[in-house]
């Protein structure tokens, strides 16, 4: 992973060594933004609160960091998704993330552990969160269950146990249902080999038109129409 991360920071570039409008925008005024919104403060005290409980380890290894945490929550502002689907609840940071953003955009997560589940529940009515819908089994299953009842995704996020199968089993999923202006989000997309491999070949894939590669997160469109490009933003 070291040796990935050395590789990506040679291979990053900053808005200036983009030459696409659409990437350029997004690197500009949502990637480096860097405006403090109203309730990171509080989404963090909630952080530092399981960082400080016997759950740590957890929190540790399963909640992204808060630059990346809080882009999430930058994107969703500036898409303004109709709706947003996680796969991947773990302890709730990245969902009340995005839930903050908009509290009139349902956020639905999935999570396949029941105990995690309700602790993220009490994170969510700490926060005063409204718009969560969660989903607590199977996430494969109740994925299919999600994409029966809905004609559109806007915006996903793969947050769940990150390995080659289940990763790409998720995005054939998807990809179904998909449409030219939905977002996908990876998250740990360098954190194995597995996952290594899978981000190429969702790359590869012949709908996905553009991607971003933010190390310990992978950006998705399908921006029918454009030509297809990759790029490596440093972060």
């Amino acid at each position: 992973m070291i040796r990935d991360y050395l590789l990506y920071r040679f291979k990053s570039v900053t808005e200036h060594g983009v030459h696409s409008p659409f990437v350029f925008e997004l690197v500009t005024n949502v990637i480096y933004n860097q405006t403090d919104y109203y309730s990171f403060k509080k989404i963090e005290n909630v952080r530092e609160q399981l960082l400080d409980s016997k759950i740590r380890q957890i929190a540790r290894q399963e909640t992204l960091s808060s630059k990346y945490t809080q882009l999430l929550f930058r994107l969703v502002n500036h898409f303004q998704p109709a709706q947003i689907i996680e796969l991947g609840t773990s302890l709730g940071i990245s969902t009340a993330y995005m839930a903050s953003a908009n509290s009139k955009i349902p956020v639905i997560t999935v999570e396949d552990r029941p105990e995690i589940s309700e602790i993220a529940k009490k994170n969510f009515e700490q926060l005063e969160l409204k718009n969560i819908v969660q989903l607590s089994g199977d996430a494969k299953t109740l994925l299919q269950s999600i994409l029966e009842k809905k004609q559109e995704l806007n915006f996903i996020v793969f947050n769940e146990k990150h390995c080659n199968e289940k990763t790409l089993n998720y995005f054939g999923q998807c990809l179904e249902k998909g449409n030219e202006s939905d977002l996908f989000v990876f998250t740990d997309i360098h954190s194995s080999t597995e996952m290594r491999d899978a981000w190429k070949e969702i790359k590869n894939n012949n709908k996905v038109r553009v991607t971003i590669d933010l190390f310990f997160m992978g950006l998705v469109f399908f921006r029918t129409g454009q030509v297809k490009q990759h790029f490596i933003i440093k972060f």
